[in-house]
């Protein structure tokens, strides 16, 4: 395994967004919720609770939870294209396409959450990390 594979830097780039998108989750939901006064309910069902927050509260809480999703087929592909000694070149161009769009697509979702643009950034990092799926197949098979 090449552990200098170009591709090992976007991987570590987007966990390192993960949780600036963390934080910034929690930078918003806890003063919304101690302004609202809000009392924990162990009995509440899943995430009930947090829906009576704010829609700009909630869209961060909403985009970590994406980044916690698609991106795992990221990281996935990522480490098998480093594992085979595929990593740079037009991997790693992909891997910054992927990473740098689900960035955008944070801020899109945080900040207006315009569903249309939102959408499309998805769809065009599901085409670089499709690019990626295709070529660990090609690589591998």
């Amino acid at each position: 395994m090449n552990t200098n594979s170009p591709i090992f830097l976007p991987v570590v780039v987007l966990v390192a967004w993960t949780m600036v998108m963390w934080f910034w989750m929690y930078l918003t939901r806890l003063p919304a919720m101690f302004k609202m006064k809000l009392r924990l309910d162990s009995n509440a069902p899943r995430g009930e609770q947090m829906n009576t927050l704010p829609p700009s509260v909630r869209w961060k809480a909403d985009n970590y939870n994406h980044l916690m999703e698609q991106p795992t087929i990221f990281y996935a592909v990522a480490i098998v294209l480093a594992m085979i000694g595929e990593g740079g070149g037009v991997n790693a161009t992909l891997a910054w396409v992927y990473v740098g769009l689900r960035v955008v697509h944070s801020f899109v979702q945080s900040i207006g959450n315009k569903i249309e643009l939102r959408f499309l950034v998805f769809i065009f990092s599901s085409f670089a990390l499709l690019g990626l799926i295709v070529n660990a197949l090609r690589a591998l098979l």
